[in-house]
């Protein structure tokens, strides 16, 4: 049996923050893990910039709730759903990723917490430390042939664990830097390569 692994952000639906910064005028949101290696650290600065101008949990829920997955990706995710396994592998957070999670018709989502209170956002917990790489290592050790996709730096080990990883419309930067990793500039193109590299397909 195989198992597809998809990043969220970038690759099903457009990112989060970048609503956020559209939404507060603060550009520092439009940052994400393209631009910074250290998850941590993009965390941290988001949420220290929340609480600076005072923007409320509620706010930031609101924009996602208005956001859309972009065009195809349901119906991408339904046709790997239909010939594969498939899990989300996100460094998103359930309570900002549900309502969209919900539109591309509730595949399951490997992802972290945010620690919410009095809708204000206190911090985050991991669910563990380099969760998409172990996620392709649990797979893998179920004898899953594993295929994953993703569009950032905190993609990377679970694109180099996985058997066949791509990227996913990465800016050229990333692209150059892990040249050895393949890429991919639609769901087209990504079906296509699965469709290719499977063995599976078509034997439902």
């Amino acid at each position: 049996m195989e198992h597809v692994c998809l990043d969220l952000e970038g690759v099903l639906i457009p990112e989060i923050w970048a609503e956020v910064a559209e939404y507060t005028g603060e550009d520092q949101f439009k940052l994400t893990t393209q631009d910074l290696k250290d998850y941590s650290q993009l965390m941290d600065m988001r949420i220290d910039l929340v609480n600076s101008i005072g923007l409320s949990f509620s706010e930031i829920r609101s924009l996602v709730d208005k956001m859309e997955p972009f065009d195809g990706a349901r119906e991408f995710i339904d046709w790997v759903r239909d010939n594969f396994q498939l899990t989300i592998v996100s460094d998103s957070f359930y309570e900002l990723s549900w309502p969209l999670i919900r539109k591309l018709g509730t595949p399951a989502i490997n992802c972290h917490y945010l620690n919410v209170q009095d809708n204000k956002l206190k911090g985050y917990e991991l669910r563990q430390l380099e969760n998409k790489k172990k996620v392709v290592q649990a797979l893998k050790a179920m004898k899953f042939k594993v295929f994953a996709s993703g569009d950032s730096y905190n993609d990377i080990q679970m694109l180099q664990e996985a058997d066949l990883g791509v990227f996913f419309q990465a800016p050229m930067h990333i692209k150059e830097e892990f040249s050895d990793i393949g890429f991919v500039e639609s769901h087209t193109e990504l079906k296509d390569l699965l469709i290719k590299n499977s063995s599976f397909v078509g034997r439902i």
